[in-house]
């Protein structure tokens, strides 16, 4: 007969799991030492150890919801006290009760948040009627003021609602301005003749600082000052035909000028993006010579090693992109194979390697990220879309790495 702290195997073969309420039998052994015996349903115990492990770290580390909480305590709570394992499961009974008491902290927090989300849905509407109101009777922009009313009217769609009452009376109050303002408008574009040299005045400024940003190299700022210079040149109406041709072949060459200089300094950067296309025309090279994959981890190593140097090297032109990125994607997919192989022998490891691989993949995906905000921030629009691109495949990278991780679950 063997035994250890948590279980023994009696002499028929029977094995046995010690618990708080005494031993209770979990299986039988008839092949083989005792030790190979508790072995075997140690493995079982460190199984349920695992998931429990992992829904501590969902539950604690994720905005995992109560009800979906409660339900994997329960199964694991089950699966643990009928389970045919060696070990301390008492612990881990322990270990669920404190996540239940965690996930019922949870749910008074998630009520906690409904009801603050009810109060901040009311002070939203009680904004968004009280702009409502200044609009329709404060601005004269009628396009930009129309516009606004619509999307405070698409922000109130898009709100939680409140108690029905408070929720009739702000309704009632917003399509009042709105009715005031169409009134306001319509009076105003009866009498548009009278105003025209406003608009002249209004396109005079817009002019003035669309030639005044015409030689600016903040390409991104500068650029989204055009939009908005656009926008406002729209909403000022138009002045007499003669008045409007002229500002506007002013405000176009201004754009023109801005533009065609943002051109050139783009052309330029497209060199550079060849730069690392031959840079990582070299490391595809270097990628290939892994095949065929004869050993899977040294294969592993190196191509993470071929990943890490192909992030560095930066974006490529897009038509060159999708050939470079299949082609890294080709050699990732031999050694995701050889893997696959290698894990039939040896499981462990070979979650260990997959687990690896979706590690590094959600660390590109987000330098990745990072590097879109920047672009995006700066204004950068060729970069958002070269940065999108390049998440999209690692993204799809990332999945399949992670369906073959869940392989070992």
């Amino acid at each position: 007969m063997s035994t250890d702290p948590w279980g023994r195997v009696d002499d028929d073969g029977t094995v046995y799991v010690r618990t708080a309420e005494g031993e209770r039998a979990v299986g039988s052994w008839q092949a083989g030492e005792p030790e190979e015996a508790l072995a075997y349903f140690h493995r079982k115990f460190e199984e349920l150890a695992t998931q429990v492990e992992l829904l501590e770290q969902r539950l604690r580390g994720t905005d995992l919801p109560p009800a979906q909480a409660e339900a994997g305590i329960m199964k694991l709570r089950e699966a643990i006290t009928d389970a045919h394992a060696v070990g301390d499961l008492d612990t881990l009974l322990t270990r669920l009760d404190t996540l239940t008491d965690l996930v019922a902290k949870r749910r008074e927090e998630v009520k906690a948040a409904r009801d603050q989300a009810r109060a901040e849905a009311r002070s939203v509407k009680e904004r968004i009627v009280g702009e409502a109101e200044r609009i329709a009777t404060e601005t004269t922009h009628w396009k930009s003021g129309g516009e606004r009313l619509r999307q405070l009217v698409e922000e109130w769609k898009a709100a939680d609602r409140i108690d029905r009452v408070t929720e009739a009376a702000l309704w009632k109050r917003l399509s009042a301005a709105r009715t005031a303002f169409a009134k306001r408008r319509k009076v105003y574009f009866a009498g548009l003749d009278e105003q025209r040299e406003g608009v002249r005045a209004e396109k005079d400024r817009i002019v003035a600082e669309a030639e005044a940003l015409a030689s600016s190299t903040d390409w991104g700022a500068t650029a989204a000052a055009y939009r908005e210079l656009m926008r406002q040149w729209k909403a000022a109406g138009r002045a007499s035909r003669e008045v409007e041709e002229e500002l506007w072949t002013r405000f176009k060459g201004a754009q023109d000028q801005f533009f065609q200089a943002r051109s050139a300094v783009f052309a330029e950067r497209d060199a550079s993006l060849r730069e690392n296309a031959e840079v990582k025309e070299q490391l595809l090279t270097e990628a290939e010579k892994i095949l065929p994959v004869t050993d899977a981890r040294t294969a592993r190593a190196a191509l993470r090693h071929l990943l890490e140097r192909w992030e560095a090297a930066g974006p490529v032109p897009r038509e060159l992109r999708d050939r470079l990125e299949g082609g890294l994607r080709r050699v990732d997919d031999a050694v995701r194979k050889a893997e696959e192989t290698e894990w039939k022998r040896s499981n462990p490891e070979a979650r260990a390697r997959a687990q690896d691989t979706v590690n590094q993949l959600r660390r590109s995906i987000d330098q990745l990220e990072a590097r879109l905000s920047q672009a995006r921030a700066a204004g950068r629009e060729k970069d958002v879309r070269e940065h999108e691109d390049a998440l999209t495949a690692r993204r799809s990278w990332l999945e399949e790495a992670e369906r073959t991780l869940g392989e070992f679950s």
